[in-house]
């Protein structure tokens, strides 16, 4: 009964703005406690602590408190309240909309200390904003590359109204190669296929000096000549 139960819950996160504090707490359990109803657990917590501030930012001593909670819940609970604290500590995040200059800005300080050549897709939304990103490490180094499942599954887990792919030249001016040159039309076409915008490629090189595709004025080209239409819809057309 709980795991079907569980699920449904774990189901009802696809609209989690709909669920109560204590259907949230209750989930966010689920954790730290595989195999027990969590829901009596989960309003005994909010009665004890009258805000989700005041829960995560209690103390360990003060959870054991609560009954219910073993130390392996409290230890759970106390990891996410540090892990919040630190959210504030100045760490730099995400731009929070794109825009080629601050985003070089940002991608510099990123990647240009970085000693191994990496690729990063950052996913856009519809409002331009930078939502999340992934990271992949190359296994040729002086070929820019990454599967188009990969990059697929990141679409169709974020999906995005756009992308910006990033990569580092570790050894080398930012200046694009062929590869690169091949990779951008390959994900420009994979984003055309997905209808979504690729808004930039952006290279760092060694140095900290910058290439964005947008910028020189290369981009355009790509995305008219590496498009669903041209590539396969004209030729329907004629047919």
């Amino acid at each position: 009964m709980h795991e079907g139960h569980r699920q449904r819950m774990l189901k009802r996160l696809e609209h989690a703005e709909d669920l109560q504090d204590h259907e949230l707490l209750e989930i966010l359990l689920y954790n730290a406690i595989p195999r027990k109803n969590t829901n009596p657990l989960a309003h005994e917590l909010l009665t004890a602590f009258p805000s989700w501030e005041e829960l995560l930012h209690a103390s360990y001593e003060e959870l054991l408190d609560v009954n219910g909670i073993g130390p392996e819940t409290a230890a759970y609970l106390r990891c996410i309240g540090e892990l919040l604290g630190r959210m504030g500590e100045g760490r730099e995040s995400f731009p929070v909309s794109f825009s080629v200059g601050s985003f070089s800005e940002f991608l510099c300080r990123r990647l240009a200390p970085l000693t191994k050549e990496v690729v990063e897709i950052y996913s856009i939304d519809a409002h331009e904003r930078v939502r999340s990103c992934k990271r992949f490490t190359l296994s040729l180094p002086d070929r820019v590359q990454i599967e188009s499942g990969e990059l697929g599954r990141f679409i169709a887990a974020r999906k995005p109204a756009g992308i910006v792919v990033a990569h580092n030249h570790p050894s080398a001016p930012a200046h694009p190669s062929a590869e690169d040159d091949r990779f951008t039309a390959q994900v420009q076409l994979h984003c055309s296929v997905n209808g979504i915008r690729l808004y930039d490629h952006i290279i760092i090189g060694r140095g900290g000096d910058v290439y964005s595709y947008f910028l020189v004025g290369r981009l355009e080209g790509i995305r008219r000549n590496f498009n669903v239409t041209t590539i396969v819809g004209e030729k329907l057309y004629r047919d």
